[in-house]
């Protein structure tokens, strides 16, 4: 299992957490780090929510100097400027580095929940989120930052606990998933699940479903990325030493074979299957009350931003404005940015150029 960061802070819920599902999770603890001074009751902080398979650490510290997983967006002086926000960032419920999730130990035991892990939903996340807020003493957030499955868990956050932050930037996210988006998803847990090493989910931690977790990674990453951005990056290039029967010969072939190696080993396959299925499973339209749009409950917002890019495939720009143009029909001042990167939902990963600004002049003007 990957080690906990080193600046790192473990958060224990006083009391089990109700589970959207209706279950009770006892003994939930959560990972976070943070960045900057944080004024008062938290009225300076910018909570942080990841997407699927990155930990708490978002960027370098004193504590821990390695970069993290947004290093070019948070710290002193960049666009989410540490200088002036106290940055909070948790490593997700059902994740596996270091919060409660399926690879973690039962509270009195030495053995992890595997699928005995309640059906994890992204309300779930932001439950767990909103307590251990709670226990730090932070009631209200000055705003919420969310790409991908972080901008499902803002909203969730937002939805549920509606006056929570007064700022929302939401990035290459959206109100739910489209079907292409199930299904790759559907696809990479299946994957997964007939590798015979996942043994039902009871794998070893030195024994897991190596082939199943790299063959799932690659989709995911021709997913992440754009056919135009493979087009410019590799052509039909072949590999210096190309493989003489049926293996790789050209050059994306071999990244995204070292992209998959990268990741196994890395992240818990199970923790893997429960965090894809609750991006599928979460719906706004759960949310309706009174027949209002479910997003009336962010009306209280002084304003908002959702970003994305032109060539996402995994969540179009077309959700990106249809997201922007609901929250301002609730009334919330909400501004919309459709990026012309090339590299797909990941931009905003690598895509420093245009995202950098973007979120800058957003978080300057609130």
């Amino acid at each position: 299992m990957p080690s906990q960061p080193p600046a790192s802070r473990v958060i224990e819920l006083p009391d089990p957490l109700e589970t959207w599902c209706g279950d009770s999770l006892p003994g939930v603890r959560l990972v976070c780090e943070s960045w900057g001074e944080r004024r008062g009751n938290g009225d300076n902080t910018i909570l942080l929510f990841t997407g699927l398979s990155p930990s708490a650490h978002a960027a370098s510290s004193e504590q821990d100097p390695s970069d993290g997983w947004w290093e070019a967006m948070v710290g002193p002086g960049k666009p989410i400027d540490t200088r002036r926000f106290h940055v909070l960032c948790f490593n997700s419920l059902g994740s596996c580095f270091g919060s409660t999730g399926p690879a973690s130990p039962r509270p009195g035991g030495d053995e992890p929940w595997r699928l005995d892990f309640p059906e994890l939903r992204v309300e779930d996340i932001a439950a767990a989120t909103r307590a251990a807020l709670d226990v730090m003493g932070i009631r209200q957030l000055h705003a919420i930052v969310g790409p991908s499955l972080g901008g499902m868990s803002a909203l969730a956050f937002l939805l549920r606990y509606p006056g929570s932050a007064r700022h929302l930037l939401s990035i290459s996210s959206a109100e739910r998933a489209l079907p292409f988006a199930i299904a790759v998803r559907s696809l990479q847990r299946e994957i997964v699940r007939s590798d015979p090493a996942w043994q039902g989910g009871h794998y070893d931690s030195d024994a897991q479903p190596a082939s199943g977790m790299r063959l799932a990674r690659k989709l995911g990453m021709i997913s992440y990325r754009s056919p135009g951005e493979w087009t410019e990056r590799f052509g039909r290039r072949k590999m210096a030493e190309p493989d003489p029967g049926f293996g790789p010969r050209y050059e994306i072939e071999s990244y995204l074979a070292a992209q998959a190696d990268r990741f196994v080993g890395g992240f818990d396959p199970n923790c893997y299957i429960y965090l894809s299925r609750a991006m599928d499973l979460f719906d706004v339209d759960d949310h309706v009350r009174d027949g209002q749009s479910p997003l009336q409950a962010l009306a209280e917002l002084e304003s908002a931003a959702v970003v994305g890019v032109e060539s996402d495939i995994l969540f179009p720009l077309q959700q990106q404005r249809a997201l922007a143009d609901n929250l301002a029909d609730v009334g919330v001042a909400t501004r919309f940015h459709g990026l012309a990167s090339i590299q797909g939902h990941d931009a905003f990963l690598v895509d420093d150029e245009r995202f950098g600004p973007v979120i800058a002049d957003y978080l300057a003007g609130i």
